[in-house]
């Protein structure tokens, strides 16, 4: 059965900083699709984050290039199958060069924190208790 993907582009200043940060997250990097302009993230089977160096992502858009350290361009989010894994991740994150976000969010049901990359991207990631969402 065909299982729809999301691949999400991001401007970054250097590919190799990128690639170390989202290794030390504890993701791949699919050699296939990377060069010294492009790291392809594999962070699931459906979700892939490619790094592009602002060059190369410049080839896909006519628009001004934001950037992430002085403006929000998009926000991401992950899911987490606990409330550990979520405070594990981020703090990955943090020992590998990523900064913290904002304050943790504990609704019960809902528990988050986030983090922004070396570029500044921003990353929620995200454990919701799976009864909260049952219909």
């Amino acid at each position: 059965m065909y299982q729809q993907m999301i691949f999400v582009n991001l401007p970054v200043e250097n590919v190799d900083t990128s690639r170390k940060f989202f290794t030390e997250l504890g993701y791949t990097i699919n050699p296939q699709f990377s060069n010294e302009d492009c790291a392809c993230v594999v962070i699931s089977d459906t979700i892939i984050a490619m790094m592009l160096s602002r060059k190369r992502y410049a080839d896909f858009t006519k628009k001004e290039i934001a950037d992430a350290t002085r403006s929000s361009e998009v926000l991401l989010c992950l899911s987490a199958e606990s409330r550990e894994k979520v405070d594990e991740l981020v703090e990955r994150a943090l020992a590998a060069g990523g900064t913290d976000n904002d304050d943790t969010q504990d609704h019960g049901f809902m528990y988050g924190r986030s983090f922004d990359d070396p570029d500044g991207h921003s990353w929620e990631v995200v454990w919701m208790d799976p009864t909260a969402v049952e219909g």
